[in-house]
């Protein structure tokens, strides 16, 4: 199929991938990017749609694939969408304990709780907290670095139920 006959193809199945976006979209904005962005997608692959299949079936795929990704990305990316007229994406106020000072005890409670670590775990588990990576840790106490690995998931657990047991 040449490229043309295959852009008419395209332009003739705009209007179902139209209407197929507004099921994963909430405006008709998001709508016409999705549509957009499969077009250019089918476009740009074209040279792996295998002629005298499902031309709607293959554009469906790229278009769900693409929703699909670009809903992890949002996600992952942890943000929200401004409500205001402008309608920017916007990352999330900072939530962390020790940038509100009066949660600066609870960050204090939790280091007192990593002191009370096992011995054996408490060197690895505070090396890692404090930037060193695995095979540093492993290389500096001359462990191997599944013994490295493991105290500092031990050390982990110990912590979480130092703190659930401190919560009840």
């Amino acid at each position: 199929m040449s490229t043309i006959e295959f852009n008419q193809q395209l332009e003739g199945l705009q209007s179902y991938l139209v209407n197929l976006s507004r099921k994963y979209t909430k405006t008709q904005d998001d709508s016409l990017d999705l549509v957009q962005d499969t077009l250019l997608r089918a476009m740009s692959y074209k040279d792996k749609f295998r002629e005298n299949t499902n031309l709607k079936g293959w554009l469906f795929t790229i278009m769900r694939n693409t929703f699909i990704n670009q809903y992890r990305k949002k996600k992952k990316a942890n943000t929200y969408t401004d409500s205001s007229e402008s309608g920017f994406y916007l990352n999330q106020k900072d939530t962390y304990t020790f940038n509100r000072p009066h949660k600066n005890l609870e960050y204090q409670e939790v280091w007192e709780k990593t002191n009370e670590i096992r011995e054996d775990l408490i060197i690895p588990f505070k090396m890692y907290l404090t930037g060193y990576k695995y095979n540093e840790i492993a290389e500096h106490l001359n462990i191997p670095l599944g013994t490295v690995k493991n105290r500092i998931f031990h050390a982990r657990k110990e912590l979480q139920n130092k703190l659930v047991g401190y919560a009840n």
